[in-house]
Formats: structure tokens, sequence, C-alpha cells
């Protein structure tokens, strides 16, 4: 008799507790079509190889490529095409596809895979770095959508589930919980992260991550990992971020965000004992922008930034997010605590630079100088300042790279030095020096990079 009952318990137990697991089958079986699979392909330059045919005989350079530089062998490919996966999620019958900016930003050519086989290629309506979204577009009608939950709603320990393509592995359905919300990463200060534990890895970035009602609420963006691989941290941005930011890549094409000009840092709770907060909180100003929208604002270091626009700063890594989200232009009230008091100013959102126009800033508002576009180079003259912690007397800033330049070698944030040994001083004298050469000569460009100098060979090509 006891042996029966033994068994019996044995028995029930694993049946009750499989009754108690989600089935998630009918969600991938309806929400499954609305998953592709994205590739892309960039042409990348053959590193062990010069760029271009060799120096000419009389060239003055011709020793030196000769004896430093390796000599490709017959048949050796100068160019390649480079390869990447990744995955997206279809968010209107048209062909609007979401997917992380850091899957499309560098490709020359992108193809959509639909779980029908078909393939279509994509062009990039818009891509937002800081939120690492971007909004693509394939040609086709009648496209199945997914549907849009609300990340507000997610609980803590709720199940959820990613479909995406790890490792090229296409429709891969992965599941588990949410492990907590409103995670600020390092570098990241405008996306309140959702950590989940479900298992994502290369090629799962830009898919979606659904909840049990069948609804995207995330973008499956980063993993924690130290081998590259899956190690239970998942990061997927919410989907109501996602959307703001596609709404205004599909209508402007850019990214709108807000700015008040402050440097902040955390309040800990010896700090929040000396400022006389009951508890720590805030965002601690510890620096204000000269004629910024805070100075005016009368905004002093020292203050503590406790709800902005009728928002609580809970931690200081709630503020760039809120200040972010606020339209430039809107006129807001600030709580501040200022000597164990609180108090409301009224400030006035400008509108954040970009990355370039930051840089513009710093060097005193002028535009960086372009060099001749068929370099594929945005260079810009060096302060004072930059020179001197550089410790070098010249040379230009590499802002950005791309087409010939970048299959050459050459890094946004290289510094180029030197042309043929020729000291470069200004943005302008190397556009002169480049001009000099007529079309297919190789140069050898000096660049600085971090500590360390090297040659690259450039060719002077049109195209």
């Amino acid at each position: 008799m006891l042996k029966r009952l033994l068994l019996a318990v044995l028995l029930v137990v694993p049946i009750a507790a499989a009754a108690q697991l989600p089935d998630f089958t009918e969600l991938v079986e309806k929400q499954g079509p609305a998953v592709v699979n994205i590739s892309t392909t960039q042409a990348a330059r053959n590193p062990l190889l010069p760029q271009g045919p060799g120096p000419q005989e009389d060239d003055p350079f011709y020793e030196f490529f000769r004896r430093f530089m390796p000599q490709p062998g017959p048949g050796a490919p100068r160019e390649f095409q480079s390869q990447s996966l990744g995955s997206g999620f279809i968010i209107s019958q048209d062909g609007y596809i979401l997917t992380n900016a850091h899957v499309v930003e560098t490709a020359d050519e992108i193809t959509v895979k639909l779980t029908d086989k078909r393939e279509f290629k994509a062009k990039v309506i818009g891509a937002d770095r800081r939120t690492d979204i971007a909004l693509i577009k394939i040609d086709a009608t009648g496209l199945p959508a997914v549907k849009v939950g609300d990340p507000g709603r997610l609980r803590v320990g709720e199940w959820v589930l990613a479909i995406g393509s790890p490792f090229g592995f296409e429709n891969t359905v992965t599941a588990g919980i949410v492990s907590a919300k409103g995670r600020s990463l390092p570098q990241e200060n405008y996306v309140p992260f959702i950590q989940t534990d479900v298992a994502v890895n290369p090629g799962n970035s830009g898919g979606p991550l659904f909840n049990l009602r069948g609804e995207v609420v995330g973008i499956n963006s980063q993993i924690y990992s130290r081998t590259g691989g899956f190690m239970g941290l998942s990061f997927a941005i919410p989907i109501d971020v996602a959307n703001d930011i596609a709404q205004q890549l599909r209508t402007t094409g850019k990214v709108s965000r807000g700015r008040i000009g402050v440097v902040i840092q955390p309040v800990t709770k010896e700090l929040a004992d000396g400022f006389g907060l009951p508890r720590p909180q805030g965002a601690l100003v510890n620096s204000v922008e000269k004629g910024g929208p805070a100075e005016k604002a009368g905004v002093e270091p020292g203050d503590v930034i406790l709800r902005f626009d009728g928002k609580p700063v809970a931690s200081s890594e709630d503020l760039p997010r809120i200040v972010g989200a606020t339209k430039p232009g809107s006129k807001v009230t600030m709580q501040l605590w200022r000597n164990k008091t609180s108090r409301d100013v009224q400030v006035v959102i400008v509108e954040m630079q970009d990355d370039r126009s930051a840089r513009q800033a710093r060097r005193g508002g002028k535009p960086p100088a372009t060099a001749p576009s068929q370099y594929g180079l945005t260079l810009s003259d060096l302060t004072d300042t930059q020179r001197a912690e550089l410790k070098i007397a010249g040379g230009v800033l590499v802002d950005n790279a791309q087409g010939a330049s970048a299959r050459a070698g050459i890094r946004r944030g290289d510094v180029i030095l030197a042309v043929n040994n020729q000291d470069v001083k200004s943005v302008e004298q190397f556009n002169q020096m480049m001009g000099q050469f007529e079309k297919g000569r190789i140069v050898a460009l000096l660049v600085r990079r971090g500590a360390n100098s090297l040659y690259i060979p450039f060719r002077i090509d049109a195209n």
C-alpha cells in the first residue's frame, strides 16, 4: 500500500509541475512569420596587402614599400566581402522593419529573408547609435506584422520569449523570464534595458522579445559574456523607446534629443547625509555648462536634481533618459535640492548635438574642414589643447573614414601626421598636398593611433 502511494505521488508531482509551465507553441505559430533574418555584406580590404597597384620604380617610396610591405602573390585578392548576420521584425504590412543599428550600420548591402524563404534587398531609413535602433524597409506589401505591447506592464519574473537567428540558425526560439527592469549599462545612458535570462547569442541582435500575450515588449540588443556566448544575462531595448526612435527616423530621418547642459554624478549615502537628503536619490550636479540652459535657469554645482518635468529622478541614470526624451524648445519645471531644502526652477530644453557637432563645439564651434569626398575622409583641425595632450606639433583628426580610406586601414580617431614624410599642419594643407598627386599614385600616410605611429599606403583614386 505504501509503495502504491509513493508511486502515485511521484506521478502526480511532475504532471502538476508541467501543467504550470507556459505553452509557447501558439505564440510562435502566430508571431514567428513576422520575424526576419538579416544578412549584410560589406567590402573589406585584405589587411595583408597594400591597396592598389604597387609604386613604380621611379617613385621615391618604391624601395620602402618593396622592403617593408607584403607583396601580393598570384591571384591574391585585394578585397573580399565581409558578411554578418542579425535579426529583425516587421512592424508594418508595407515592409518597415526594426532591428539594431549595429546590425546594419556598416553594411553595403542588406538582405532580408522571411520565414517563407522569400528574400528582399533592404534600404536603411535611419539609424540611431545612442539607442542602437535602426529602421529599414523592404519593397513588399501584405506582410505579417508583430503586435506591440507595453513594457511598463512587464513584471520581474514574468515569462518572455525571443525569436532570432543565433549563429545563423534561423527562427530559433528561446524562452526565459524577466530578470530586472530599467537596467543602466556603461555608456548606455538613453535606454532603460530589460534584463532577461533568455538565451541570446550573436545573431539574435535586433530580434523581438515577446510576452506571453504574443506582444513585442523589447528588442534583443546585448549580452553580458566573458566568452562571447550566452551566460544568462541578456538585455533588450523596451519597444516604446524603439518605436519613438523609429517614428522620428521615419518622419525626419534623424533623432532629436533634449539637453540642459550639466555634468552629473550619483548620490551616495554619504553624499545624501552631507546634503541633508532623507535618502540617496536624484542626480548631483558637479558642473554646469557656461551659458547653457541649466545655468540660465539658475542651477549651480552642488544642486541635486530630484524631479524633472514631473517625473521623479530616482538615480543619476534616470536624468539623461528623461531629459533626452523631452522635446527641444519645451519649458519644464525642475525640482532641485539646495541647502537642505527643495526649490523649483524653469528650464528651456535645447537640442542635443550629434557626435560630430559636439566635437565641433568643443573645438570652438568651427565646422571641420572636409577632405575631398573621393578619399572617403572627414577631417578636422586639431586644437592647441589636443596637440599638447598628444605631444605633437601638427596633424589632422580623422572624424570619419569610409570607402577607400576605410579599406586602406584608416580609422576614426586616427591623426594623420604626414603625407610622404611632409608634415601636415591643417586640413586645408592636407587637401592641397593630396591634390598634387596624379590618380593611381600611392602615397604614404604617417598616422598616429593611440600611443603608436604607423605608415599606411593610400592610393589616390577618384573612385
